[in-house]
């Protein structure tokens, strides 16, 4: 490949690389492995470039070497989950991503936001693989069957009966979003802000305000989960809260939900990170409050979202 073919490539594919990590980390439920696979899809396509010959959209063919990708990786893994859905702790678990990879423009929005919430996304990974591919491809990408059948080297007979089985299995086991009523963007930046306040300021009382009756809270990588406000309050009474000004907590967000990046004062009185905090807020009998709080106790996520480990 001569330097102009490189230079062409690079500047027709660059602006697909958020889409694509977002297309990887449906199918991995990893922001960590996604990354890597859509780094392996541009080398990929890098070096077919000069073959490639325009017989399909440049968008179309970087979806089929990353899709083709994600189901190698797939062949020997278990699926990503939570500690809730899979308390043994077998497995390895789903993460975050931020926000920033799936949300470019205002239409994007709209085609993902319940698609990778993580109820969803803990969903998704229970379905076959190429089952799993189809239906981001087709209802998430909204590529045709015809699209679709190309790229996975099938009919599109065969995409839509995988559709349809999909679609019917996610129905199964994903909650019903209709019966889920979210609070407005006024009133969950207001929980947000209520509920770093509370930690920062190690106010229980303020925290209890926030919590639903049916609270759960989960902490990958440890396999145990707690529900039920008083469990969830005694749990961080006694474990997470610390002395006021030894936690800074920083709003942020993933998955299409609120998010907390959360700092704490270590030995070294350097305020480190610990955890990203993804919130699920809901709205009960007019009143909106936290009903999940799941804490993913990585700090290698952090770059990600465009953090430092330290503050």
């Amino acid at each position: 490949m001569d330097m102009s073919e490189q230079s062409e490539f690079i500047e027709r594919a660059a602006p697909f690389r958020a889409e694509l990590i977002a297309h990887c980390y449906r199918m991995l439920g990893s922001v960590h492995d996604a990354e890597d696979l859509v780094q392996e899809t541009y080398l990929r396509g890098w070096r077919g470039y000069p073959a490639f010959e325009e017989r399909a959209a440049l968008r179309t063919w970087l979806y089929r070497i990353a899709t083709t990708a994600c189901l190698r990786a797939l062949e020997n893994r278990s699926r990503r989950a939570l500690p809730g859905d899979n308390p043994i702790g077998d497995s390895e678990w789903l993460e975050p991503i931020p926000d920033a990879y799936l949300f470019q423009t205002p239409e994007d929005a709209l085609a993902v936001r319940q698609s990778v919430r993580l109820a969803v996304m803990t969903a998704l990974q229970e379905l076959p693989a190429r089952q799993r591919a189809v239906l981001i491809l087709r209802d998430v990408v909204q590529f045709s069957a015809a699209e679709v059948a190309e790229l996975l080297e099938t009919t599109p007979a065969a995409v839509n009966s995988s559709l349809q089985r999909a679609r019917g299995r996610l129905a199964e086991i994903t909650p019903d979003e209709d019966d889920v009523a979210e609070p407005d963007d006024s009133a969950r930046r207001d929980l947000v802000d209520r509920y770093c306040a509370a930690f920062e300021n190690a106010d229980m009382a303020a925290l209890t305000e926030l919590l639903q009756d049916d609270i759960k809270l989960e902490m990958p990588p440890m396999p145990e989960w707690f529900f039920g406000r008083d469990d969830v309050l005694r749990f961080l009474a006694e474990r997470a809260m610390a002395a006021p000004g030894d936690l800074l907590m920083i709003p942020t967000s993933a998955n299409a939900q609120p998010a907390v990046a959360e700092y704490r004062r270590n030995a070294d009185n350097i305020m480190a990170a610990h955890s990203i905090q993804v919130l699920t807020c809901v709205s009960r009998a007019g009143t909106p409050g936290i009903a999940v709080m799941t804490v993913f106790l990585d700090p290698t996520l952090f770059s990600a979202f465009g953090l430092p480990l330290t503050r």
